[in-house]
């Protein structure tokens, strides 16, 4: 009892009452006691009674159980609950109260605080006063509220802003990809030459957008067909533009060189006398004779071809070292002959086909090439590619391709005369 009157003596809207009646309201005041969590009032419901917390805290929440959830305030002992929805003509409550620990509360209900008003009609100064705080405060909540919630907004515009022009930036850049990559496929022969003894096929397929391998079939004469195929490190724009340019002096030089290790050495001092990127090419450049099936070539770094016999077995090409372009003042380069045998067939590729991984991370490799070879001997050049890079999707499984494919295939098809 004791407790009670001292907790009723500490309330302002209370303090002002004689001793016997603050003990008398504290004499028919029931104790309630609710448990963590517990919602005493929700907002807009009607009530009539008000609490007065004895033991605890509470939060005060507006717009309970939606986005705009909010906590008002946090009370404690001596504060009043409720009390405002008594003096509302709808009886309802302007915010939700929940039990922020385990509460002890002593109950008030409207009778009997209609009743103490009427003996105490000074309470309504108080309660006027009350008011007037708790609306400050509310007020103040709320524009801090809604100040936060501008604050929010503008942050989430500028956001919004800066993504959509990251949107409009890449959607820019695809279109510039997609250009680039038009131009740099249409670079590339769009009729590869054939002749009556000579079948000739190529396929490049870019790891990205755009890439840097690269593939040319230059006619000489009515006898000889210059072949290209090249890789230019990295990936991407700098390795396409990189690649357009060796393509080009590729073409320039062995218009009026008929050696193609003399065609190789004017390109590779063309490339240092412009590369300000240290980037570099590795290729594989050669002239074949459609008669005789002979073919001349000089190799920069390039991968060696893989020569097949008519059965598909696998023929030894002879080799020394050979250096990349573009980074060496006198590179040296592997420069052979070899002839094909009839019905034989030439692949000159780049390191997209052997180095693709299945999902074990095994390389492709060059056997599974020569086998290819060999269980499709009566396909065209054409098909062989296709077949080729079929055969690396199924190998990959799904890997994503991590470098370009390139390949050129020759078959040397003598009539009888030959």
């Amino acid at each position: 009892m004791t407790n009670k009157v001292e907790l009723i003596s500490s309330i302002p809207l209370f303090s002002s009452l004689p001793r016997n009646e603050i003990e008398n309201l504290a004499a028919t005041l029931h104790t309630r006691h609710y448990l963590l969590g517990t919602i005493l009032f929700e907002e807009g419901a009607a009530d009539t009674k008000c609490f007065i917390v004895q033991e605890g805290q509470v939060e005060i929440i507006k717009s309970l159980g939606t986005p705009d959830e909010r906590i008002l305030a946090v009370r404690e002992y001596g504060t009043i609950l409720g009390e405002m929805s008594i003096f509302m003509p709808t009886k309802e409550h302007t915010a939700s109260v929940r039990a922020l620990t385990p509460l002890t509360v002593l109950e008030i209900t409207r009778t009997k605080f209609d009743a103490l008003l009427h003996k105490q009609p000074a309470m309504a100064y108080e309660i006027a006063r009350m008011t007037s705080e708790y609306l400050d405060e509310s007020e103040n909540l709320t524009i801090l509220d809604l100040r936060q919630k501008n604050l929010e907004l503008t942050r989430a515009y500028e956001e919004l802003k800066a993504a959509q022009e990251q949107i409009i930036e890449k959607e820019l850049l695809e279109k510039e990809l997609q250009i680039a990559r038009t131009i740099q496929q249409s670079i590339l022969p769009q009729v590869i030459p054939q002749f009556e003894a000579l079948q000739c096929g190529a396929l490049m397929v870019p790891a990205r957008s755009i890439g840097g391998d690269f593939y040319d079939f230059i006619p000489m004469d009515d006898d000889r067909l210059g072949v290209v195929v090249g890789d230019v490190s990295d990936k991407g724009v700098p390795s396409a533009l990189y690649m357009a340019l060796t393509y080009s002096l590729v073409r320039a030089e062995a218009s009026h060189k008929a050696d193609p290790g003399e065609t190789l050495r004017s390109v590779n001092q063309h490339l240092l006398d412009i590369n300000a990127s240290d980037m570099f090419v590795t290729l594989l450049y050669g002239v074949i004779n459609t008669h005789t099936g002979v073919f001349n070539y000089a190799r920069a770094g390039q991968l060696l071809p893989i020569l097949a016999a008519a059965g598909g077995r696998q023929l030894p090409v002879p080799h020394q070292l050979g250096q990349a372009l573009g980074l060496l003042e006198e590179p040296v380069l592997d420069e052979q002959q070899i002839k094909l045998p009839p019905n034989g067939c030439l692949l000159l590729f780049s390191d997209g086909l052997t180095d693709a991984m299945d999902q074990q991370g095994d390389f492709f490799g060059s056997d599974r090439l020569c086998t290819i070879l060999a269980e499709n001997q009566q396909v065209t050049s054409k098909d062989i590619c296709q077949i080729i890079w079929q055969a690396i999707q199924e190998y990959s499984q799904g890997v994503p391709q991590t470098d370009d494919f390139t390949i050129a295939a020759l078959h040397w098809k003598p009539n009888n005369k030959q």
